[in-house]
């Protein structure tokens, strides 16, 4: 039998991330309801609905996005283009039973006090160690990738500074270094320094920070916490090019950004975007346990940092 057998899951918008998640739960077995997503050909048994108080009725596991919802609350619904915006409001909240297991990537801490108040079991996927490790892959690349895409040098020699030695920030910089680039790591935590150091990248505390920056062609943001301000903004040179990946809004003042004439790009969301079907697959190794550990009874443990 399935290990999944029966189990009634909703998945609620996203992007192919979790198009390839709803493959690899069906095979397991699971009962699958799917809003503003599309349907694959091969799920036959699963159902689309268009009506977000339906596609809840009756869930045992509701799958928000990877991504989270937008600024105003809405369910991503990036791959179902004709479905108008429907917002995460009280109206959804009231459709779900208690004890529902609710998994998203990263929720706004009004919208889950509000489903814990309901009597859900909320788990923010994205805090979790074994997803952020493993989907720090794909963020890595997808940031690479960019700066390939937008640098008018080659990685190969060049500056590159990382802020942030957590989890994220280390596979990005020890990526970079087997590029070949010259990796600055800003991060305040000396162990954190120490894992910087043994990648082979010099590691530095945020007092450097203005000097490593300002020196440096490509600089890459992990943090998730307002470090790339006006003031260092205006030391950079003209040509700089900023990545952010910290979870949104980011960590730089893009709005001074833009009036100094420098390109910052924040990049949320690269698994979904550069390697949907690792991503997905990412997702469909650690969803299944925390359904099944939901349905004995136990609770995950989260862990530090987001990089959704």
């Amino acid at each position: 039998m399935p290990e999944l057998d029966g189990v009634r899951v909703t998945l609620l918008g996203g992007d192919r991330r979790e198009v390839e998640l709803a493959r690899i739960l069906y095979r397991l077995g699971a009962s699958l309801t799917l809003f503003g997503l599309p349907r694959p050909g091969e799920l036959t048994r699963a159902r689309a609905v268009a009506d977000g108080p339906s596609a809840l009725v009756g869930a045992q596991v509701v799958i928000a996005p990877m991504r989270g919802l937008d600024r105003e609350g809405r369910i991503p619904t990036i791959l179902v283009p004709d479905l108008p915006p429907v917002a995460f409001d009280q109206r959804l909240v009231d459709e779900l039973k208690p004890n529902t297991l609710f998994l998203v990537g990263q929720l706004r801490p009004p919208l889950r006090e509000r489903l814990e108040k309901r009597g859900l079991k909320v788990v923010e996927l994205a805090h979790l160690d074994e997803v952020a490790i493993l989907n720090s892959v794909p963020t890595a690349e997808g940031a690479i990738q960019l700066a390939m895409e937008e640098l008018p040098i080659t990685l190969h020699g060049a500056q590159a500074v990382v802020l942030g030695a957590g989890r994220c920030g280390l596979t990005l910089a020890q990526k970079l270094a087997a590029l070949s680039a010259s990796v600055t790591v800003v991060e305040p935590r000396p162990e954190r320094q120490a894992r910087a150091a043994a990648l082979g990248c010099r590691a530095v505390p945020p007092e450097q920070m203005v000097e490593v920056c300002a020196a440096a062609p490509v600089i890459f943001n992990t943090v998730p916490a307002p470090v790339l301000d006006r003031a260092l903004l205006e030391r950079l040179q003209p040509e700089t090019l900023i990545i952010d990946i910290a979870s949104e809004p980011g960590g730089t003042d893009f709005e001074a950004a833009r009036r100094l004439g420098l390109k910052a790009i924040l990049a949320v969301g690269l698994p979904g975007k550069v390697a949907p079907t690792s991503a997905g697959r990412i997702l469909g190794q650690v969803i299944p346990r925390l359904i099944r550990d939901h349905l004995a009874g136990q609770v995950a443990q989260p862990a530090e940092e987001v990089h959704p």
